[in-house]
């Protein structure tokens, strides 16, 4: 792990924008929006509490997901995931959730509905985004670091189950002192599709279909 938790760029590539409070269902939050200095991609965090450099912050780094997220589809555990990484964060009082638009693992999301397409034919998720030629996750995650870096952040306990988005969020900089499983209760199609995840993507998973 690294132990500096330091950028190693001379200045930031993404920019705050505005700041605002976020009053939902779950709880008081603060709601900011970020722009790439470097590309189109827009980016929302999600924080409540302090963000102190030194204590061990909860934190989302949270791909779009809008046929999970906005339209309730069970198909995924997006949407159930990001309202329980909100009530984790409401219920300790500190933790922030970077909303990155990385929809379907970083095709789109047209080409999402595409790759739906696929798995209705029987594919599964990675194989009908290779069929699409795409890879099987194409996100990247270095400007989620710096818009943790910019909130003030350094020491996170990573709400996550994905092992290469811990890896590139300690590669760019920050110090993991902590992985938080956070897992929901998983239903068929969704069971078939954290399956995959897990054997053919190396997600940390334990789950009961």
């Amino acid at each position: 792990m690294n132990t500096n938790c330091s950028t190693n760029k001379t200045r930031l590539t993404v920019e705050k924008i505005a700041v605002a409070n976020l009053p939902t269902k779950i709880g008081d939050f603060k709601i900011a929006g970020y722009r790439s200095l470097n590309s189109t991609e827009e980016f929302v965090v999600l924080f409540k509490g302090e963000m102190e450099r030194n204590v061990p912050t909860l934190v989302r780094i949270h791909s779009q997901c809008l046929t999970g997220d906005v339209f309730g589809s069970i198909k995924c555990d997006c949407g159930p995931q990001l309202r329980k990484a909100m009530e984790m964060i409401e219920a300790e009082g500190r933790g922030a959730i970077v909303y990155q638009q990385q929809e379907g693992r970083g095709i789109g999301i047209v080409n999402k509905i595409r790759a739906y397409a696929l798995q209705d034919e029987g594919a599964d998720t990675v194989e009908a985004n290779e069929q699409l030629g795409f890879a099987a996750d194409a996100r990247e995650y270095e400007q989620c670091a710096e818009i943790l870096f910019d909130l003030g952040l350094c020491e996170v306990r990573m709400m996550s189950n994905n092992p290469d988005k811990i890896k590139a969020l300690e590669d760019a900089g920050l110090r993991i002192v902590e992985r938080v499983p956070i897992e929901v209760q998983a239903k068929q199609p969704a069971a078939h599709y954290l399956r995959t995840k897990k054997e053919k993507m190396g997600h940390l998973l334990d789950f009961n279909e």
